[in-house]
């Protein structure tokens, strides 16, 4: 039985329950995690205190949580955080967390999040960021790669034996592009459609600007990953 899709711009296909953002949780359950751990750990000190914004089924969640990391998980989906084991789960939007007085070392907006196509959602997104991050402590963001609306269609076959394609990017306005990403296991096929919206490199650094962060620092040769801080 899928579940209801009540986000618009936003859906998903395939089997199990569906979240409002068009996220399968059986899919997320399944999906293999890549260099992300790699990346997240060079970046910030061993042992840190993480708060991962739109944690999903947990895939990198689990990874950092065998590396040591003390994770709190937050999504809004309460069947995606009954997926994750060993970390501390928060169901709520990002945008209107409220974890009192609380700071981390860490936090992470993973998941290409900063690209959403309201900008009320993306500025919400980044306050979180801001307001939850302690002093000295450093913002880690995923961000989409230069080409990423434009070679399409585009298809990779990941190690553990199941193909995502990238299928369309279609102009729907006001800089917002509608996505259409498939998932194909040998049992099993998923889609899913988001919103997003295209940001080049100035204007993604206003953005964190304009939530008091900084660039610290680009963490991968293609610009995705991101390390920002407090000003």
């Amino acid at each position: 039985m899928s579940g209801r899709v009540v986000r618009e711009g936003y859906s998903g296909t395939g089997p199990g329950a569906i979240t409002p953002d068009g996220c399968a949780v059986e899919l997320y359950s399944r999906l293999s995690v890549g260099d992300e751990p790699d990346v997240i750990a060079g970046a910030v000190p061993a042992g840190s205190r993480i708060l991962e914004l739109g944690c999903g089924a947990g895939r990198v969640t689990h990874p950092l949580i065998r590396r040591g990391f003390d994770v709190t998980a937050v999504d809004e989906s309460e069947q995606m955080l009954e997926q994750v084991r060993g970390a501390r789960t928060v169901r709520s939007p990002i945008e209107s967390l409220d974890l009192g007085d609380e700071t981390f070392d860490v936090v992470m907006l993973a998941s290409f999040l900063v690209h959403t196509g309201d900008h009320r959602v993306r500025d919400g997104l980044l306050r979180t960021c801001r307001r939850y991050v302690r002093d000295g402590g450093a913002v880690l963001i995923q961000r989409e790669g230069q080409d990423y609306h434009t070679r399409l269609p585009r298809e990779r076959v990941e190690p553990a034996g199941y193909t995502v394609r990238i299928v369309s990017s279609t102009p729907v306005g006001d800089g917002v592009n509608s996505v259409r990403a498939e998932y194909e296991f040998d049992d099993a096929r998923w889609s899913q459609t988001f919103l997003s919206r295209q940001l080049s490199k100035e204007q993604f650094e206003g953005y964190l600007a304009a939530a008091g962060l900084r660039v610290d620092r680009y963490l991968t040769d293609d610009g995705v990953w991101v390390r920002a801080v407090p000003k």
